[in-house]
């Protein structure tokens, strides 16, 4: 059994990360135009959209016979795609996502989170459902959601590396996977292959720290995982910037691979850039026309 005065502090200091969290990431959102990447869409619906010239194949009855006299070309009036769909989300949360190289940059989970939640945001705007892969928080619509999703990013998992959640994939759903994918990737080729074979389309942001990219390290140097299970000690560091240098290359383009191959997008942000630009980024990329390009 837990010990009561360890659980009380761990609950006492999720709850206190939450409210922040929460208001950083509808802050956020509310930066971000809704429709500013074209997300609205001809389709099944009520509402009227727009008129567009008439094409072989549109039938008779389609046209709209008021807008055509108007000249010489007939119009089709079309309709706005309505159809909420389903997206679920995994945030990593294991302990390699806690680092930081500076205090000028957020550590890399507090920057998957505020994107994650601020993506949820504007999609739960849009009346799509969002919810987190696996069977914990199924997709559903409404503030309540986005409440529980804030709770849910506020944990921290003990692992080192965690790897991605596959369980319940929804069929023809869209998925977004946030990640510095520093573990093991066996983990992420069964989640996009499972994902894939179920028509799910989806995007994998892989955050990284400047210095993950740069290796500016010289001289004696330990490196340790943030989890503590993983030390290595070296007397020259820059020794190993090469080498480093070049399986983190390679990282990148079996990513970008299987994300080719699964019919997913690949996106790389860092944590010295803009959350904003990074926002902007990934919910036009999660339209479902751009995933399935």
């Amino acid at each position: 059994m837990s010990d009561p005065l360890s659980l009380r502090a761990g609950a006492e200091t999720e709850a206190a990360a939450f409210p922040d969290l929460l208001a950083r990431a509808e802050h956020l959102a509310g930066a971000v135009l809704l429709g500013a990447h074209g997300r609205r869409r001809a389709g099944a619906g009520d509402d009227f959209w727009q008129y567009r010239p008439a094409q072989v194949g549109d039938s008779r009855r389609a046209i709209d016979y008021r807008r055509s006299a108007r000249g010489d070309t007939e119009f089709v009036r079309e309709r706005e795609w309505q159809i909420a769909q389903s997206v679920m989300l995994w945030v990593d949360q294991g302990a390699s996502m806690r680092f930081s190289s500076s205090d000028k940059f957020p550590q890399k989970i507090d920057r998957a989170r505020l994107l994650g939640l601020a993506v949820a945001i504007l999609l739960n705007r849009g009346g799509e459902r969002v919810g987190l892969t696996g069977t914990e928080l199924p997709p559903r619509a409404g503030r309540p959601q986005i409440m529980s999703l804030a709770q849910m990013f506020c944990r921290d998992d003990t692992a080192d590396y965690a790897p991605p959640e596959h369980r319940a994939m929804i069929p023809h759903a869209r998925a977004l996977f946030i990640s510095d994918f520093m573990g093991d990737l066996d983990g992420v080729r069964t989640a996009l292959t499972k994902a894939a074979d179920r028509g799910v389309r989806g995007v994998l942001c892989h955050v990284l720290d400047p210095a993950e990219e740069a290796f500016p390290f010289t001289g004696r140097t330990v490196f340790q995982s943030m989890g503590g299970t993983l030390s290595h000690e070296t007397l020259k560091a820059s020794d190993l910037k090469e080498r480093y240098m070049e399986r983190l290359a390679e990282r990148k383009a079996e990513l970008e691979s299987l994300c080719n191959l699964t019919g997913w997008r690949y996106g790389l942000h860092h944590t010295n850039t803009t959350a904003q630009a990074g926002l902007l980024w990934l919910y036009g990329a999660l339209d479902a026309k751009a995933v399935a390009a």
